[in-house]
């Protein structure tokens, strides 16, 4: 089964597995997180998508998948990823993600 994903704007493309890794790259970028932890995150979000069953998922159940595994994997990364998927606009959005990191 190819797995298809809608993009915020309404398109579908086929899911891009380098696509997560380059958006974790960008998120892990000098931090202490190594090559292999950024391929084996990315392939558990694409495992749990798999699971799922579904033909389409959208690109917000991708993001949401891999920032709750980065969150384990790096709080500042995890900062850095949200704030590009989740498009941070106000500086309350940070402090908003702040608190919720530090829980």
């Amino acid at each position: 089964m190819e797995l298809m994903v809608r993009k915020v704007d309404g398109r579908i493309e086929r899911f891009d597995l380098n696509k997560v890794i380059r958006g974790l790259q960008k998120a892990c970028e000098k931090r202490p997180v190594t090559m292999e932890q950024i391929h084996d995150l990315a392939e558990r979000v694409r495992q749990d998508l798999m699971m799922r069953g579904k033909e389409e998922v959208s690109s917000q159940e991708i993001g949401d998948i891999a920032a709750k595994y980065l969150k384990k994997l790096d709080r500042i990364a995890y900062i850095r990823f949200a704030s590009v998927y989740r498009r941070f606009e106000e500086p309350e959005d940070f402090r908003r993600i702040l608190k919720e990191v530090r829980k």
